[in-house]
């Protein structure tokens, strides 16, 4: 397997979780997403993903499979163990939520073609831009918080005390909450899972300081 990857890419974040989750072994492919105007953007890997967005997993030479999602749910079917999703539907679906209201609801107003797209065309300048990115990581934590306070299948980590999607979804995004000083530890159980996930192997080793094109 090869994995295209940028060490701060959220979405990369999350498939390098899965892969080392599942054992499973990958050449690492560094898209540098800043340099040189972003290199996702240049023909070469335009080819490999049209959208000029990471993660792209190569597997078996020949099928590029993009969305990080759709990754991990691949990874998933494919290499059942251990499962990332829970066995009843009515769990799965709690599960997928989660993880959608991190990777469809957070995750894209904060992204780096956002943020380029703010401070580039619309002019925004930085401190408004941090506005922005704050005001819609606090927005979306609070309900998250919530839903995870308030559910009784909520363990160490976001369903019970086992690794599923929607841990994968939200340690990345903390990091990048805290990245960019937005103070977490106000959301005890979001706090408390990223703490605890964050000391688990899989996810120790998928951290964006600890990736090859580290800076």
């Amino acid at each position: 397997m090869k994995l295209y990857s940028y060490f701060r890419s959220s979405a990369a974040y999350r498939v390098r979780i899965a892969l080392n989750l599942k054992g499973l072994p990958y050449e690492y492919v560094p898209v540098h997403l800043l340099r040189d105007g972003g290199e996702q953007l240049k023909p070469a890997y335009r080819q490999i993903n049209a959208d000029g967005i990471v993660p792209t997993l190569i597997d078996d030479e020949q099928h590029a499979i993009q969305q990080s999602l759709a990754i991990i749910e691949y990874l998933d079917e494919t290499h059942p163990e251990p499962p990332l999703l829970p066995k009843l539907p009515v769990d799965r679906a709690h599960v997928r939520a989660l993880a959608l209201q991190v990777a469809c609801e957070i995750h894209p107003l904060n992204n780096l073609r956002v943020l380029k797209y703010l401070k580039h065309t619309l002019r925004v300048d930085g401190a408004a831009k941090d506005a922005w990115y704050r005001h819609w990581i606090e927005s979306g934590f609070e309900t998250l918080e919530r839903r995870l306070a308030n559910d009784p299948r909520t363990g160490k980590l976001c369903y019970g005390d086992t690794p599923t999607l929607a841990d994968l979804c939200l340690v990345p995004q903390v990091f990048n909450a805290n990245r960019f000083d937005i103070e977490t530890s106000c959301y005890a159980t979001i706090q408390r899972i990223y703490d605890y996930a964050s000391q688990l192997d899989a996810f120790a080793r998928a951290a964006p300081g600890v990736q090859p094109d580290a800076e």
